[in-house]
C-alpha cells in the first residue's frame, strides 16, 4: 500500500527509507516532479540518514486539492508529516519550489531545521507574466503542451544529448503531474518573494547554484548565499535539475554539509 497521510485537505505521498536509529534528512520535490527525482542521492544517504520522501501537494500521488496553494502551505504539509510521524527535528533539501519551501521552514519554522539545504532556488522565482502564461497554456493544452520547453529550461544542452534517458524520464514525470496541482503550484511560486526572509534564517544551510540553470541562474544563489548568516555556496556544472544532471557531485555535497 502507498503510505499517505491526511493534511489539510490533501492526503499527501510519502515514503521514508534508511536505518532508523539515523538522522532524518527531508528531500522536496521541484515543480512538475515527485519523489522519484531524488533516485540518484538514495544509496548514498540511506546508507547514513533515515531519508523522507514525499511528494508535493498536487504532484505525484498526493492529492492535486483545490487552489489556491501557497509557499506557506506547501511548507506547513511538511510540518504535518514530522508531526505524523513523530519527527521532532530534521535536515531538509529542496529543489528549486522545494527550496522555496525550505526558505520559509528556516525562517519561520527553525526549531524543526537542523540543517538546511537550498537547491537551484531563489526567493522570488521567474516573472508573474511567465507563469501566468505557463497556467493558462497547460490548463488549456495539457502539460504535454509545455513539456519540452520545461525539460530544455532543466538541464543543459549537452547533458540532454549525452543522456536522452534521463531526460524521457524527466519529462515522463512532468507530463504525469495533475494539471490543477502543477497550475496552482506554478501560482504559489508566481506569488512568494522571500528576499526579506532571508536574513532570519539562523540554521547552518548550503546553498547548491548550477552553472547553466537558465532558471534559478548562479548569481541568485551567491547572492542568497550572502544574506543567510550561516550559509556556504557551492556550484555545481549543471542546469536547473542539478541533483540529476550532476549526480555525484551533487550527493557529494550536500553528504559533506551534513556530515561536517
Amino acid at each position: 500500500m502507498t503510505p499517505v497521510i491526511e493534511h489539510r485537505g490533501a492526503r499527501l505521498n510519502w515514503r521514508i527509507d534508511g536505518p532508523v536509529d539515523a538522522p532524518v534528512v527531508v528531500l522536496s520535490n521541484s515543480l512538475g516532479t515527485n519523489l522519484t527525482i531524488w533516485e540518484p542521492q538514495m544509496a548514498a544517504l540511506t546508507a547514513k540518514f533515515r531519508v523522507l520522501r514525499y511528494d508535493s501537494r498536487g504532484h505525484g500521488a498526493s492529492t492535486a486539492s483545490p487552489g489556491p496553494y501557497t509557499i506557506a502551505q506547501l511548507a506547513a504539509d511538511v510540518i504535518g508529516l514530522l508531526d505524523a510521524l513523530r519527527i521532532a527535528r530534521a535536515h531538509f533539501c529542496g529543489l528549486s519550489m522545494g527550496g522555496m519551501v525550505g526558505m520559509w521552514l528556516g525562517a519561520n519554522a527553525p526549531e524543526r531545521i537542523d540543517r538546511l539545504i537550498l537547491c537551484n532556488t531563489a526567493p522570488k522565482i521567474g516573472s508573474a507574466e511567465l507563469y501566468d502564461a505557463r497556467i493558462d497554456k497547460v490548463r488549456k493544452d495539457g502539460l504535454s503542451s509545455i513539456a519540452d520547453a520545461v525539460v530544455e529550461r532543466w538541464l543543459s544542452a549537452p547533458f540532454r544529448a549525452r543522456d536522452p534517458v534521463a531526460l524521457a524520464r524527466l519529462r515522463a514525470m512532468l507530463v504525469a503531474t495533475p494539471v490543477e496541482g502543477y497550475a496552482e503550484s506554478c501560482a504559489a511560486v508566481r506569488d512568494m518573494d522571500q528576499w526579506e526572509l532571508l536574513d532570519a534564517i539562523r540554521r547552518p544551510t548550503l546553498v547548491i547554484a548550477g552553472a547553466h540553470d537558465v532558471a534559478t541562474p548562479p548569481a541568485e544563489g551567491r547572492r542568497m548565499a550572502q544574506a543567510i548568516a550561516q550559509a556556504c555556496y557551492v556550484e555545481l556544472d549543471a542546469g536547473h535539475i542539478s541533483n540529476v544532471e550532476a549526480a555525484s557531485a551533487f550527493t557529494t555535497a550536500i553528504l559533506d554539509f551534513l556530515t561536517r
